[in-house]
């Protein structure tokens, strides 16, 4: 059977520098009827492991450490026995909700995450965050950009651990050359595609987004 993507929305607060704010973040399972890939452990790990259904679980993936994309991610990793994977470069990041508990495993750019017969590729795409990643699936023809590229835009980048030119850097050079037809499965709000995104970079860049 062939790997498809589900989407569960979960709700919860972003902590950061001070402030919080009401969010709804997007969880993306990736694989089939036996096994899967979590992408975001965000809010609500009860919610996430009933869409698992028993399935296997792989890998719990995250596209950056802020903690509404991790916040749920060790109770998840207790209920499904998996391994929760960070890029090192968030671990700074990750200790402020989780200090004490390590994640299980690195992700690092290149690394190729296996699942259903479809291969998951880890590009690093620091801005947003230093250790931000996405996850590029040629076989189903999807990006997954965590907070990296959104609809209209890139992620914010006016708080800590942020950098506007890194992000406009890292979507320019890592993930507008994928193919135009790339769908861009997003941490919040829609999808989009790589060939609507790409015509804007430089709009982005003017406006200082």
């Amino acid at each position: 059977m062939s790997a498809r993507t589900e989407r569960v929305v979960t709700s919860g607060k972003f902590t950061l520098d001070g402030g919080s704010w009401d969010v709804d973040n997007n969880v993306w399972i990736v694989g089939d009827d036996a096994e899967v890939i979590v992408i975001d452990a965000a809010h609500d790990a009860a919610a996430i492991a009933a869409a698992v259904a028993g399935r296997a679980v792989t890998a719990i993936v995250c596209t950056h450490a802020h903690d509404d994309h991790v916040n749920a991610a060790p109770a998840l990793a207790r209920l499904l026995g998996a391994p929760v994977l960070l890029h090192p470069a968030d671990r700074e990041l990750w200790d402020l909700t989780h200090p004490g508990r390590a994640p299980d495993g690195e992700l690092a750019d290149g690394l190729e995450l296996r699942v259903a017969g479809t291969v998951l590729r880890v590009l690093h795409t620091p801005g947003h965050a230093p250790g931000a990643v996405c996850l590029h699936s040629p076989g189903t023809g999807e990006v997954f950009t965590g907070d990296t590229l959104f609809r209209g835009g890139p992620g914010a980048t006016g708080r800590s651990f942020s950098d506007f030119p890194t992000i406009i850097a890292s979507i320019g050079e890592r993930l507008l050359g994928l193919p135009p037809e790339t769908v861009v499965r997003t941490g919040h709000g829609d999808d989009t595609t790589i060939g609507d995104e790409a015509p804007h970079l430089a709009e982005w860049v003017a406006r200082g987004h």
